[in-house]
This record gives structure tokens, C-alpha cells and sequence, in this order.
């Protein structure tokens, strides 16, 4: 009885015909040849440029703000620059009269726009997600303010406010002589009359923020509630609306922002003088302004910042712990 044995001998590795290279090596040659001595320099530039004018133009004059709000200074030489300590924040909390209104202002500003604009918004959202005839051009109707400048709708609601020949008095019957109406100039009505102006232009905002929110709601959602006898409006209630809380959040941390940022509509109304005082307004008379008092206006835009923050850094916290739990 014999047994047959066979001994397989390893084969050899392949060697590669001359003047190829093996596969990752071919690979990582083909691959520092996509990025050429050109090319880097080409991103250097693209990516370096940027992020030198953001930390230039955003946190070094952030931080400078921060130093120069202990100071007082008038912007002429930087040998006049005096440490001063809290003593602009003290005389910003107790001896400016205006203080105290802009901040009441901004707070009216903040409450308008979550309680006229933010439903509006949220309605036509509910509205245009139902798929109407012709959605596409309202949405860009009501989306049109939101892309023009705030200048631009400063400007446009000038004309519409005009006492003379404006839309509203001469609708009213309030542009002849002893019947005026100056919407503008009027302490008790300017302010209302700019948040309507802003009102008009944040329910787009608002509006394409909720519209976006409904296109990622379940349509079995909405089904499961149809089959168990629920209206249109218990669907929306108990089913579609706590699905937008994330929606709900980033509204309104942007309307706390809007409300904090506002200056552009305010100053081209009436530069922020009766009636219309702003956080922002003061920070730009204070430091562009005649008196130069680049300190005492640093020390208002770091309580605006403050203010920002408080907003912010929550809403940072939860959607960093969010990312995390998924």
C-alpha cells in the first residue's frame, strides 16, 4: 500500500515587469501627483486668505472691543488710551438715560416678532405644504423680503409712511394739512411702525424655517392619525407640531438674534432718535458718532454681546449633546 505525498511549495510573489511599480505604489504616486506644487499654493491661498480675514475682522476686533470697553479712548493715537476699569459699565447702568429704552426697545422688538410674525410664518408654512396650485411662486412672493437688504426696506416703507404722499395716509384720508399722521416722527407710533417693516420681512424667514421642518415629517405620522378619526387640526396639534421642536428651537434663537442685531431698518427710519433707541444705535453713536467715546460704545456692544451669548451657548450645548446621543 503505497500513499502518494505531495509537496506544494509556496509560490513565489509575483514580481512586477520592469518599469511598473507595484499597486499602492502606483496609487500613492498617482496620488501626490493630483496635488501639485500649484495646487497646494492654489489651497493655501483659497483656505489661508479667508480664515486670516475671519480672525482679523471677527475676533481680533471681538477681543479688542472687550479690552477697549475698560478704557476710555477717542480714537486718535493710541497713547490716549486710559484703563478705567468698570467705570463705563457703571456709568452705562446708572447715567444714561437712554440706556434703560433701548433695552425695553429690543425687548418689545424680541416679543413683536414671536408673537405677529413667527405664527404668520408657521401658517403659511402649514399652508404651502399642502402641495397648493402655483406653491412655487408664493413661496418666492413671501420669501422676496428676506433676500432684499434691510436698507432697501427701510426705504420702501419710508414711501409707504410718508405723510404726504404715502400709501397709508392716503388710503386713510390723513395726508391733508391738520390731518397728518407722521408714522415716523411720532415717539408713540415709530417704533410700531419699523416692527411691522421688520414683521413684513421676518415672517419669509420664519416661513421657509418651518416649511423646511414640515417637508421632514413623517407622512405616516399624519396616516396613523387620519385612520384614527383625528381632524386636520388635532393632526397638526398632537402630531406634527411636537415633531417640530428642533424647528422650534433654531426659530427662536434666530429671532433672538434678529432682535438683538437690529440697526440697518431703524437707522434708516430716523437714526434710532425718538422713540426708536436700540443697543445697537447707541454702539454706533457712541464710537462713529461725534463724541468718539470709542470706550463707553465698546462697553455696550460687550453687553450686547452678553446678551447674545446667554441665547447662543444654550443652544449650542443642546444640539452638541444631541449629535452625541445619535
Amino acid at each position: 500500500m503505497t500513499t502518494d505525498t505531495t509537496t506544494k511549495t509556496p509560490a513565489a510573489p509575483a514580481v512586477p515587469a520592469p518599469g511598473t511599480a507595484p499597486a499602492g505604489q502606483r496609487a500613492t504616486h498617482g496620488h501626490r501627483r493630483l496635488l501639485t506644487r500649484r495646487d497646494r499654493i492654489t489651497l493655501a491661498v483659497m483656505a489661508g486668505v479667508p480664515t486670516v480675514l475671519h480672525v482679523i475682522l471677527v475676533w481680533v476686533t471681538a477681543l479688542a472691543s472687550i479690552a477697549l470697553a475698560f478704557t476710555t479712548w477717542d480714537g486718535i493715537g493710541f497713547d490716549s488710551i486710559t484703563w478705567v476699569g468698570l467705570d463705563n459699565f457703571r456709568q452705562l447702568f446708572s447715567d444714561n438715560p437712554q440706556f434703560w429704552p433701548a433695552v425695553q426697545h429690543n425687548v418689545i422688538w424680541f416679543a413683536a416678532l414671536i408673537l405677529v410674525p413667527t405664527p404668520f410664518g408657521l401658517f403659511l408654512a402649514v399652508q404651502l405644504d399642502k402641495r397648493i396650485r402655483f406653491s412655487r411662486v408664493y413661496q418666492t412672493a413671501f420669501f422676496l423680503p428676506v433676500v432684499i437688504s434691510m436698507a432697501c426696506i427701510g426705504f420702501v416703507w419710508q414711501l409707504v409712511y410718508n405723510p404726504d404722499t404715502g400709501l397709508i395716509n392716503s388710503v386713510i384720508g390723513a395726508n391733508e394739512p391738520g390731518h397728518y399722521i407722521d408714522w415716523i416722527g411720532d415717539p408713540d407710533l415709530n417704533l410700531w411702525a419699523v416692527l411691522v417693516a421688520a414683521s413684513w420681512r421676518h415672517t419669509g424667514y420664519m416661513m421657509i424655517l418651518y416649511l423646511a421642518g414640515l417637508k421632514g415629517v413623517d407622512p405616516s405620522l399624519r396616516e396613523a392619525s387620519a385612520l384614527d378619526g383625528a381632524n386636520e387640526w388635532q393632526t397638526f396639534r398632537h402630531v406634527v407640531f411636537p415633531t417640530l421642536r428642533p424647528t422650534n428651537t433654531v426659530v427662536l434663537v434666530v429671532t433672538v438674534i434678529e432682535a438683538l442685531r437690529a440697526f440697518d431698518l431703524v437707522f434708516v427710519f430716523n437714526k434710532g432718535a425718538q422713540g426708536t433707541e436700540l443697543l445697537s444705535i447707541l454702539v454706533t453713536d457712541n464710537i462713529i458718532g461725534e463724541s468718539s467715546r470709542i470706550g463707553y460704545g465698546s462697553a455696550i456692544a460687550v453687553v450686547l454681546l452678553v446678551i447674545s451669548l446667554a441665547v447662543i451657548i444654550p443652544y449650542l450645548i443642546a444640539t452638541f449633546r444631541k449629535e452625541r446621543r445619535a
